[in-house]
């Protein structure tokens, strides 16, 4: 089973169209899967969802999808300063009043988790679990310090076993461990990446024979033109600034998706 797995988009649609067409673009096609947050932070929420649903990409909800889909009261994520506290609620009401009611049930419908087994269902075999945050909750943070007891932990939580793979974002910060024999992997960011990189990243995963194989990629896109986005809707200029960064402008939090 080879697969490409996107997370993160944060209503990027530049940055989106780009991951896309390159996924689109190579010898062979395969499926692609999505981790979540597919809205907050840029203004086209919206039509990221639509073009998800045009190119017929499945995938689990981010703590940003469920809270806009419940109309919850913040978005679940993490502040490293007041600045970055105050720029992620604007964020959040402007995302909550722009997003269509369309967008707004697809967001609601999206699962927590989803498993795909890479033999099939009728066979035994590795799964890869899709989960943003993790096993237990969407708005918590597995970043790559955690220790080896923690991804054992939710290994344990998801029912993963030696030769299973879980996969989820929402620290915008792509790695890979393996762990007695369990696979984690962080996808990274599409639309909002925070590790000095402005370029989209996305995951393929290849598990077969009894072997998995991870692959960072990363994708130019016309970050002007997103920043561009940003500077012409009601959203603060600070985001356009953290696009071209890759995350890394003054006062930058570690973790806030």
């Amino acid at each position: 089973m080879r697969i490409a797995l996107i997370s993160d988009v944060h209503a990027n649609l530049p940055a989106l169209e780009a991951v896309v067409d390159h996924i689109h673009a190579q010898p062979q096609p395969f499926p692609v899967y999505h981790v979540g947050d597919l809205v907050g932070y840029a203004p086209w929420p919206n039509e990221t969802v639509s073009l998800l649903r045009e190119m017929r990409i499945p995938g689990v909800a981010g703590n940003y999808d469920s809270t806009v889909a419940t109309d919850y009261k913040h978005c679940g994520c993490k502040y490293e300063d007041p600045r970055q506290e105050e720029l992620a609620h604007l964020s959040y009401e402007w995302t909550r009043k722009h997003v269509s009611p369309e967008t707004r049930a697809f967001l609601a419908a999206l699962p927590f988790r989803m498993d795909l087994r890479a033999g099939g269902g009728h066979a035994p075999g590795p799964t890869v679990i899709l989960t943003h945050g993790t096993p237990t909750l969407n708005t918590l943070y597995w970043t790559e310090d955690r220790s080896d007891s923690f991804c054992l932990k939710m290994a344990e939580q998801a029912g993963a076993r030696r030769g299973d793979v879980i996969c989820f974002g929402h620290t915008h910060r792509p790695w890979h461990r393996e762990v007695e024999g369990i696979h984690f992997v962080n996808t990274g960011s599409v639309g909002r990446p925070k590790d000095g990189d402005w370029r989209a990243g996305y995951v393929v995963l290849d598990v077969s024979g009894g072997s998995v194989s991870v692959e960072f990629i990363r994708v130019e896109y016309d970050v002007e033109r997103a920043m561009e986005g940003v500077r012409a809707s009601e959203l603060p200029d600070d985001f356009a600034e953290y696009l071209r960064t890759g995350g890394t402008p003054k006062h930058a939090p570690a973790n806030a998706g």
